[in-house]
């Protein structure tokens, strides 16, 4: 109704006067990550969910095509990587390459390239929703082509251990991203009773600050890959196992349970 908008528009005039000028805390940055962010994932928990469920969908339909079609992992992987790939199975070590690059380079590339998939990933919801789950498609497809080619080659446990090492932060990050990029694109698009350029505003924030939350496990997951995926052949399956379920645990836990929790306590106050 008209008058709802006026009520909003009021409610921004004001919160701009309040806060325009006012210094930063010294604690702000741990309020950022202690409430603000898990509030903001709490608020978009139910894009999360569709994020997930296009990512593991569009992995299933990856699976299913390379299953039918031998040549379409050339297509989605590239003809020269799955050819290098399968010159490394045959010299016993299928994961080599990630040992061919300095620690260091490969941990800034890696990182780098993760936070840039992210952002490209947010930003396309500016093309509406529709165009953050065309990136989870892709990247949900990679990932179904990938695990389908090594379980073709019966390594799919060895893979499976090897990626999931750090895939496990770098994939939920990605997801995760995702949600922020629905939420940019239905602000954009379907405002509801707020002005689409005030509503847009607010959607560039809340998102930017969701992925500024995710940063550091982006940084965690390319420090892991650079530095602890090279050893997987040395590595015991105990020890493959707790880092997978730890990421897993760290990932569930500060993005859905605590937000939720968080929530809770501040609706009861």
């Amino acid at each position: 109704s008209e008058t709802t908008r006026y009520l909003n528009q009021m409610a921004i005039k004001l919160h701009r006067q309040i806060y325009r000028n006012q210094k930063e805390k010294s604690s702000r940055i741990a309020s950022l990550f202690k409430t603000e962010i898990p509030l903001l994932f709490n608020k978009n928990a139910r894009f999360i969910y569709i994020s997930l469920a296009v990512f593991l969908l569009s992995a299933l339909l990856g699976c299913l095509s390379v299953h039918h079609d031998s040549d379409f992992a050339n297509t989605i992987l590239g003809a020269e990587y799955v050819q290098m790939t399968i010159q490394n199975i045959q010299k016993g070590d299928p994961m080599a390459v990630y040992g061919k690059m300095d620690e260091e380079v490969m941990f800034l590339l890696i990182t780098t390239n993760n936070i840039f998939v992210s952002f490209l990933v947010f930003l396309f919801g500016f093309l509406t929703p529709l165009g953050t789950l065309w990136q989870l498609f892709r990247n949900g497809m990679m990932v179904g082509v990938f695990q389908t080619f090594f379980f073709e080659q019966n390594l799919l446990h060895t893979a499976t251990m090897a990626i999931m090492i750090h895939g496990t932060l770098e994939l939920s990050a990605i997801v995760l991203a995702g949600s922020a990029g629905i939420a940019l694109g239905k602000n954009i698009f379907f405002p509801g009773t707020l002005p689409r350029l005030e509503s847009f505003k607010i959607a560039i924030r809340e998102g930017t600050i969701m992925l500024i939350g995710l940063v550091p496990v982006f940084v965690l997951a390319g420090f892991i890959e650079s530095y602890i995926t090279r050893h997987y052949n040395h590595m015991s399956l105990t020890a493959n196992i707790l880092i997978i379920v730890f990421s897993f645990t760290f990932i569930v836990g500060y993005f859905i349970v605590y937000p939720k929790k968080i929530a809770n306590k501040i609706t009861k106050n």
